[in-house]
């Protein structure tokens, strides 16, 4: 479900895309003064999304600099930081425990257990400071488990409770925007989802891995199928997006929603469009 809250670069304009590495680079550092070093490993363009939303709707101070760094030794990289940057370095840092707990239990793979207990530390520090959203992301994954393994094709209930766990990330403080971010969030994540589950469909029903759309693995009509699944939701998504008063960056964050969120899709299933 994570990976596909990313840009599509080669449309961008020249200032989005200087915009949206800085941005990028803001939540690398973020982490980096969070929890160290190693924590930038866990680091997504899933998150990046949520500091563009975040500080186009609350408009938070915003330090800009510049700095080398061992991905980019060589060239100094522009970088913008604000207490949103904190926020969503916070929120990935828990979704990455969360994430390889859960691939623990599930594929008992000693890589994911031996990042678990690497991140457990910080995590128990972010669960103290955010319960409300530790709490919904561990309850949903729960839920979420406990549906894979009874084995129901139901994709609905899969991704409501993903849902359900993108609801509560996307909400910084109680305020008069939360039910809209709520409502907008919930759509994201059982879109997220659903296109994660149609991308893996092949390879789940090669491996035996729980896909809600099993029984429509090899259908030529797939496709136009999932297309069709995956805009209602994101359509959702986008009526309660555009009720939020976002000015800055807006352009930026359309791109991602309408145009970076297929890509791995459209490659996928060979289209030129979503």
């Amino acid at each position: 479900m994570f990976g596909y809250l990313v840009a599509a670069d080669g449309v961008l304009e020249p200032e989005q895309l200087r915009r949206y590495k800085a941005v990028y680079c803001g939540l690398c550092r973020s982490l980096e003064r969070c929890y160290g070093q190693g924590a930038r490993l866990t680091l997504t363009y899933d998150m990046t999304f949520l500091v563009l939303l975040l500080s186009s709707l609350y408009e938070p101070e915003e330090t800009e600099g510049a700095r080398r760094c061992p991905r980019h030794p060589l060239e100094k990289q522009p970088y913008r930081v604000s207490e949103v940057s904190d926020y969503a370095a916070r929120m990935n840092l828990a979704l990455a425990y969360l994430k390889c707990r859960d691939d623990w239990k599930d594929e008992r793979r000693l890589t994911a257990l031996a990042e678990a207990r690497t991140l457990e530390r910080a995590y128990r520090e972010t669960a103290r400071r955010y319960p409300r959203q530790c709490g919904a992301m561990a309850e949903a994954l729960d839920a979420l488990t406990k549906l894979e393994e009874s084995g129901a094709e139901d994709p609905d209930a899969a991704a409501g409770c993903f849902g359900r766990l993108m609801e509560e990330i996307f909400v910084l403080r109680e305020d008069r925007w939360s039910d809209t971010l709520r409502h907008m969030a919930n759509a994201l994540g059982r879109f997220l989802y659903l296109i994660d589950a149609a991308v893996d469909l092949d390879e789940d029903a090669k491996s035996g891995s729980y896909n809600p759309f099993r029984s429509l693995a090899g259908r030529e009509d797939n496709a136009r199928r999932f297309t069709e699944i995956l805009k209602l939701s994101l359509g959702e998504c986008l009526f309660w997006f555009d009720r939020l008063p976002l000015v800055q960056d807006v352009g930026l964050m359309q791109n991602i929603l309408c145009v970076g969120l297929w890509l791995r899709f459209n490659q996928k299933y060979n289209r030129g469009e979503s």
